[in-house]
């Protein structure tokens, strides 16, 4: 059954971006991440209930407590970068670049935690940059840079920026404090930032605004995302980790399958080894 749920983890990793483009068509992103962050926020305790782990709160120290709450404002601006980004390019090409988030913490891990560097992570990491660089090699037409500029690409490196640095942080801030209370807590800072983004940015209006279809791609984006860290709990607790981790972190080639299958977007012959050196990368890290 670990086996299932790990695959399960992956699909519904892999279509939370496919939910969430179809959500913000119309829709305002920041709004978006704020309704969607309700959802995630929901799951989030529902898995502290499930783990027992909510006993944990009593006994959180406040250095800990200050890391999960500046990990949470990282994934705060990661998620509302990422949708930005969404909102204004391919699929194909905003997902790579965040994934690239992986390489990037282990950079940082060098750096600030004075974790070491393997040549096995050297090699992922390498592969990683080159197939996101790959990925991004594809020409586009006049009308297509017109149509979406290239902010995307700015909100897309500014979300793998944030979302590295979420990871730093979640690391010293998780230490002696159950992973999944902690990402709870940091799923509270996440709403208030989203939401705080929405009033400062005068779009409250906008929220009863939404079209009903929308709203429903939205919760669903939310409800995908909760429904992989669940299968992802399920799949740790039966089966082994170096197993596990890396069918997750396959979620990319789903996203990329069913944005050719909704949205039409097809891969070059460099945007398909792009993506090849993206996954063998990530799976090495995993394994090795």
């Amino acid at each position: 059954m670990w086996m299932i749920y790990a695959i399960g983890s992956a699909f519904f990793a892999g279509i939370t971006a496919i939910l969430a483009k179809c959500g913000i068509r119309k829709t305002d992103s920041d709004v978006a991440t704020a309704i969607r962050t309700i959802v995630v926020l929901l799951f989030s305790w529902l898995m502290v209930l499930i783990t027992g782990t909510w006993t944990g709160i009593a006994e959180i120290e406040g250095k800990t407590l200050l890391f999960l709450v500046l990990s949470g404002m990282a994934t705060g601006a990661s998620w509302l970068c990422y949708f930005h980004a969404l909102q204004k390019g391919d699929i194909n090409k905003v997902v790579p670049i965040d994934k690239s988030s992986t390489a990037l913490t282990i950079l940082l891990a060098l750096i600030f935690l004075q974790e070491g560097l393997t040549w096995g992570k050297a090699v992922s990491i390498l592969l990683i940059g080159v197939g996101t660089l790959l990925m991004l090699s594809r020409k586009e037409s006049s009308a297509e840079k017109g149509r979406q500029g290239s902010s995307w690409l700015v909100y897309a490196v500014l979300s793998a920026v944030f979302a590295s640095l979420t990871a730093i942080l979640g690391k010293i801030g998780v230490t002696g404090i159950d992973s999944n209370l902690g990402t709870a807590i940091r799923t509270i800072v996440v709403l208030v930032m989203a939401w705080l983004m929405v009033f400062i940015s005068g779009k409250q209006k906008e929220v009863r605004q939404v079209r009903k279809k929308e709203l429903g791609f939205i919760i669903m984006s939310g409800l995908a995302t909760g429904a992989s860290w669940l299968c992802y709990y399920r799949a740790l607790q039966g089966g082994p980790a170096s197993v596990v981790v890396p069918i997750d972190k396959l979620s990319i080639l789903v996203t990329i399958a069913f944005s050719w299958i909704v949205f039409h977007e097809k891969l070059t012959k460099k945007s398909a080894l792009g993506v090849a050196c993206i996954t063998i990368g990530t799976v090495l890290l995993a394994i090795i």
